[in-house]
């Protein structure tokens, strides 16, 4: 529909890794989600920066996590101070972040117009 989300990155090594993508939009239309991840849990790339960018929609809610879960494991979150949220999108820190990202959530809020 009206609502987007891009996923930019740069990234070393790694070998056929899987990841998924999801966007999706709340029943209302109140909220969009969006979720960029790695099944198998950790990532082995070295990302050198990474930026998603949502449209359509401001970002209420975000996190980006360094080890998604998988068995018995959980996400394990990236310091607040390796990433930063504007309203529009998420995306590394310079000289902050740690090279490690296996999994990025986005919960947005719809522009719609109210009655």
């Amino acid at each position: 529909g009206d609502y987007s989300c891009t996923f930019t990155y740069s990234a070393q090594g790694g070998t056929n890794e899987q990841w998924q993508m999801n966007v999706g939009i709340s029943e209302d239309n109140g909220l969009f989600s969006c979720s960029i991840w790695r099944p198998q849990g950790k990532s082995y790339l070295f990302f050198t920066q990474f930026k998603a960018e949502v449209k359509g929609a401001k970002i209420e809610h975000a996190m980006a996590y360094s080890q998604a879960a998988v068995g018995a494991q959980n996400d394990i979150p990236l310091k607040q101070e390796e990433f930063e949220i504007t309203e529009t999108a998420v995306s590394h820190r310079e000289g902050k972040f740690r090279f490690e990202l296996s999994k990025l959530m986005i919960v947005a809020k719809t522009a719609r117009d109210e009655l």
